[in-house]
């Protein structure tokens, strides 16, 4: 394994020149990557069903925006093997520290949707609870959260608890200062911490050739002493096999990971932006015919009856998430200062008061 540093001596923290698959686009078995385990069929299974209600979540989300009851959706549909992958390789008392594209991976954790919704419907900063759910709220500034998970990650650490933490961060997140400033500090302090970069191509409307001159976005952690992989995107087995790998030796005390996984946003970064200015239709396509659902579907050897329970379930399941939504959230704007400090301060009493009286004089 390309993985460890033993004995002070660093043995190899490079990634394989090609991203690790299990499966080939078509659905076939690709040439087993030496090292890497495949999964059981069972998780392989369970993951393919996540998937599906992970997709219908994320268009079901995508048309409630449309019909103005979410302010903004960004769209994690083409990420589905990234988003469950991730999840499934990490322990319910584990931390996961997402971004705002990761309302995918957050279903599949279990995390009921209308609740996840509050930050995007701008009624709640987070509509869980971090504690109970070992999740962090959704962070939106790129690549803050990354620091916000290796101060946890130390933690757990000096405390000495089998736990880990896993940061999601995009290709655009990594060109953020924030991000090399969590790499380091997880580094030197040993962090057991995985960072697990989506490479979906765009950083918004930059293209990741226009981001880096590394050859890989994998490539970052050799500057920092951190082992990293490479591992296909769109392949559920090659995502959770490396990713498994990563967590356990993060767990194992041997300190961080980094995982880049290539894939592709196929909808635009949210319903606000307009991809068609600066991605080529045929790009697209060619990503969409890579689709991470059909290709474990072919390789598990899935059948029409499997395929179709599966989608009726996550149908059900987008009813009662439409059905929540229907529900107006009692709004109270005076919670605009609730959690600034412990303490607030004179201006914020001020400002708070003169909310008030506004309140006051338009129900009057």
């Amino acid at each position: 394994m390309r993985n460890s540093r033993q004995g002070g001596q660093v043995r190899d923290l490079l990634p394989g020149t090609e991203p690790v698959r299990f499966v080939n686009e078509d659905g076939s078995p690709a040439a087993r990557p030496e090292g890497y385990a495949e999964p059981p069929a069972d998780r392989l299974r369970e993951a393919y069903r996540r998937m599906v209600l992970g997709r219908r979540f994320d268009t079901q989300a995508t048309a409630l925006t449309r019909q103005g009851r979410l302010a903004v959706y960004p769209s994690a549909a083409g990420q589905e093997a990234c988003q469950i992958g991730a999840v499934l390789a990490l322990r319910d008392d584990d931390w996961l520290f997402p971004t705002y594209r990761d309302s995918m991976a957050l279903v599949a954790r279990g995390l009921d949707p209308v609740d996840l919704m509050a930050l995007l419907r701008g009624t709640w900063h987070a509509g869980y609870d971090p504690h109970r759910t070992h999740t962090a709220p959704q962070c939106t500034p790129l690549a803050t959260q990354t620091l916000h998970a290796v101060g946890l990650a130390d933690a757990i650490r000096r405390r000495g608890e089998d736990r880990v933490v896993m940061a999601f961060i995009g290709d655009g997140g990594t060109s953020e200062g924030d991000f090399h400033e969590a790499l380091n500090f997880a580094a030197v302090f040993h962090a057991p911490v995985v960072f697990f970069v989506q490479n979906n191509r765009f950083a918004i409307s930059v293209p990741l050739e226009k981001q880096t001159a590394a050859e890989a976005l994998a490539y970052k952690g050799i500057g920092y002493g951190i082992p990293s992989e490479q591992a296909d995107g769109n392949d559920l087995v090659a995502v959770l096999s490396v990713l498994d790998h990563a967590v356990a030796h993060a767990r194992g005390g041997h300190g961080p990971f980094l995982v880049e996984a290539h894939t592709y946003r196929i909808d635009a970064h949210t319903n606000a932006d307009d991809a068609t200015r600066y991605r080529d239709a045929a790009e697209v396509e060619r990503w969409r015919a890579a689709d991470p659902l059909a290709r474990l579907e072919k390789y598990l050897g899935l059948t029409g009856q499997d395929i179709e329970a599966d989608k009726a379930a996550a149908e059900e399941f987008a009813a009662r998430f439409r059905a929540g939504m229907n529900d107006e959230p009692e709004v109270d704007p005076l919670e605009l200062f609730a959690h600034v400090y412990a303490e607030p301060t004179r201006q914020l009493v001020a400002q708070r008061e003169t909310l008030r009286a506004e309140l006051a004089a338009q129900e009057a």
